[in-house]
């Protein structure tokens, strides 16, 4: 192949992984992290997508946004467990202001896998404590720690009660109505609950998060947001971006893949080594069990005494005693051994190719 036709080739495949990348972001709606994520991100739509959502949310209007999506606290050492928040707010408070700065996290959660559901809870613990640790400055006071709201919208259940708001925050077990604010809360949005409904806004907000299409945009601020996911969608940055995010995805898959073939090569390796320990150790007490009958044999002695002399099982002597009744009169023990050989061999064969072929599967 020529240089030109290399380079036509290459120049289709890339249009057609774009027209595929386009494709699938026409597709997304808002609970897709990518497609949220670059809403969040995106210049001067950003700040205005999450005002609206904060404003649906509480029901109050919010001042300058300082947003950051994808915002990934470390862990304080190589070995610790990190965490990356979808989208990370801090409304700006003005210094005379006897407000409390509040930080909010937004992020949309379609892992509805039992394990993940069972650990939703410790999870947004995590994410508590990481924003915390991260809000006070050293030295400060304990009353300047910020406020924290984490904010999950899932489009599905995450504690079976059909809620559509399920608010977290501590409490006194032995006295609930007890004052108690440490500033931490977390609020999941369940798309589809039909229960405790607080207004029609956050309804229809959820319900078009979960399908973002004109015909659910059926509110003024709705409409705002749809504009904006068609002006995002239609970014060839944006296509950019989701296509290098996917080439990422696919070379990590590949790492991972490679790492999980070489565990279970070496892992093969392990066991095909004990196995053929084993099978060289039962190949000797085969040989020296022929010898022995051979030996009876030669002194003319029975099935039976054979069996008693060798305190076995008659079934376990009679495989050993009929091979080698077919070597008389010498009983050669080598003989014996090598004709059962090579009648096993074709089944061990078999046996380790199954064998090798599930381990690698």
């Amino acid at each position: 192949m020529n240089k030109n036709a290399v380079k036509q080739k290459r120049t289709s495949e890339k249009a057609t992984e774009e027209q595929r990348a386009r494709k699938k972001l026409a597709e997304m709606n808002l609970l897709d992290d990518f497609l949220f994520n670059a809403m969040a991100a995106y210049p001067e739509i950003g700040e205005r997508f999450v005002k609206i959502l904060l404003k649906i949310i509480f029901g109050r209007e919010f001042k300058n946004l300082s947003v950051t999506a994808q915002k990934v606290y470390y862990g304080a050492d190589t070995n610790l467990h990190g965490a990356r928040l979808d989208v990370y707010l801090e409304p700006e408070i003005e210094e005379d202001s006897d407000e409390r700065v509040t930080v909010y996290n937004i992020e949309p959660d379609k892992r509805d896998n039992t394990s993940d559901k069972r650990d939703l809870p410790r999870r947004m613990r995590f994410y508590h404590a990481k924003i915390a640790a991260k809000s006070l400055n050293a030295g400060a006071d304990y009353d300047e720690l910020k406020n924290v709201v984490i904010i999950m919208i899932m489009p599905y259940d995450p504690f079976g009660l059909n809620r559509m708001v399920y608010t977290i925050k501590s409490r006194c077990t032995e006295v609930a109505e007890m004052p108690y604010e440490d500033g931490a809360s977390t609020l999941f949005l369940y798309t589809k609950g039909t229960e405790g409904i607080p207004n029609e806004a956050l309804k229809q907000l959820l319900h078009y998060m979960e399908h973002t299409t004109e015909a659910n945009a059926i509110s003024a601020e709705l409409q705002d947001i749809q504009e904006m996911v068609r002006a995002v969608k239609k970014d060839p940055e944006v296509t950019a971006g989701y296509m290098l995010r996917q080439l990422r995805m696919m070379e990590e898959l590949n790492r991972m893949r490679k790492e999980v073939k070489e565990e279970v090569r070496e892992e093969v390796k392990a066991e095909v080594k004990e196995e053929v320990k084993a099978e060289a150790k039962a190949e000797v007490e085969l040989y020296n069990r022929i010898s022995l009958v051979c030996k009876k044999l030669r002194k003319g002695r029975t099935l039976e005494e054979i069996a008693e002399d060798l305190e076995e099982e008659l079934s376990a002597i009679e495989p050993l005693y009929n091979k080698a009744k077919e070597f008389a009169p010498d009983y050669d023990p080598n003989l014996v051994f090598e004709m059962m050989s090579k009648d096993d061999e074709a089944d061990k064969a078999d046996k380790v190719d199954e064998y090798l072929q599930t381990k690698t599967d």
